[in-house]
């Protein structure tokens, strides 16, 4: 992958075009510290975290829509079917947070939360799952509620300074493929109990193992 990205790098150095390794590039001619491998370490970054979040999500947006009550039938009937999905894709985010542990934080001075006392160079490893199903922000937080008023404002995407720089383009990605799937397979149901689906195992980002499906009349 490094060796397809120095090669890509290499091409907009020549040919600059409208995308983020050329604007990158174009950054490097005016700051010459940035160098070929923190450009394709970003790129390398996105390409991976655009694809593992992203792809967990879409399917446990799945499963939620097509476990009982189904509500995948429902949602095709809307007929503002866009804002729909939009809804269904942010409180997936908030409901499953896929990205489970990884956002590292180092204390510059002394504070305590929640009685626990933290020390200035104390690591603390931030658990998005609890803050996206805290019952004093969201109400029922454990419950898919496709309707929910304040599902955005979760926190999956980080929050500030640190706030995810991927967000629109997986909001764009998983709009897509919600969009198409609700309009060329109606029928899509669930080829296995939902009880009985497995989940990955030892890893940072959430999801499912594997999501069989079927589709068509029969």
């Amino acid at each position: 992958m490094k060796a397809y990205l120095l090669s890509l790098v290499h091409s907009k150095q020549v040919a600059p075009a409208d995308d983020l390794l050329s604007g990158l590039v174009q950054a490097q001619t005016a700051d010459p510290t940035l160098t070929d491998d923190e450009i394709i370490a970003l790129g390398q970054l996105i390409l991976i975290a655009g694809h593992e979040t992203t792809a967990n999500v879409f399917g446990l947006a799945v499963l939620f829509l097509l476990r009982p009550p189904r509500l995948w039938d429902t949602l095709r009937r809307q007929p503002d079917l866009a804002a729909c999905v939009d809804s269904v894709i942010e409180e997936t985010l908030r409901l499953a947070t896929v990205l489970q542990f990884g956002l590292l934080r180092v204390a510059r001075e002394p504070l305590t939360i929640t009685d626990q006392p933290i020390k200035p160079g104390d690591r603390v490893v931030l658990h998005l799952p609890a803050a996206n199903h805290d019952p004093t922000r969201f109400t029922d937080p454990n419950e898919f509620d496709p309707g929910r008023p304040d599902a955005a404002r979760h926190l999956s995407f980080g929050h500030g300074p640190h706030h995810c720089l991927g967000d629109q383009l997986a909001r764009i990605e998983l709009r897509t493929l919600l969009t198409t799937m609700l309009t060329r397979f109606p029928e899509l149901r669930l080829a296995v109990d939902p009880d009985k689906l497995r989940t990955h195992q030892h890893r940072v980002v959430h999801g499912l193992a594997e999501l069989p499906v079927v589709w068509g009349a029969g």
